[in-house]
C-alpha cells in the first residue's frame, strides 16, 4: 500500500477536501506541518497541510479532487 499526496495547502481547504473525499468512502491521511513546526519551535506558513490517500483508491477520488480544485 503506497500513499499518494493529493493536496498541499491551507488547513481550511485541506479540511474541506478531506471531508469530500471521506464522503465517497476513502480514508485520508493528513500531515499537519503547522502543528509539527509549532511543537518544534519553528514557524511554517506555506503549504502547511498535506493530504494523502492510498494509491489504490486514486481513481475513485480523482473526480472529487478535480471538482474541488475547480471550485476554489
Amino acid at each position: 500500500m503506497g500513499m499518494m499526496k493529493v493536496f498541499s495547502g491551507s488547513e481550511i481547504l485541506a479540511s474541506a477536501l478531506r471531508k469530500k473525499i471521506e464522503e465517497v468512502g476513502v480514508e485520508v491521511l493528513q500531515k499537519d506541518n503547522i502543528q509539527s513546526a509549532r511543537l518544534g519551535g519553528f514557524g511554517n506558513l506555506d503549504l502547511a497541510v498535506e493530504l494523502f490517500v492510498d494509491e489504490r483508491y486514486y481513481a475513485k477520488v480523482a473526480p472529487v479532487i478535480e471538482q474541488f480544485r475547480m471550485s476554489i
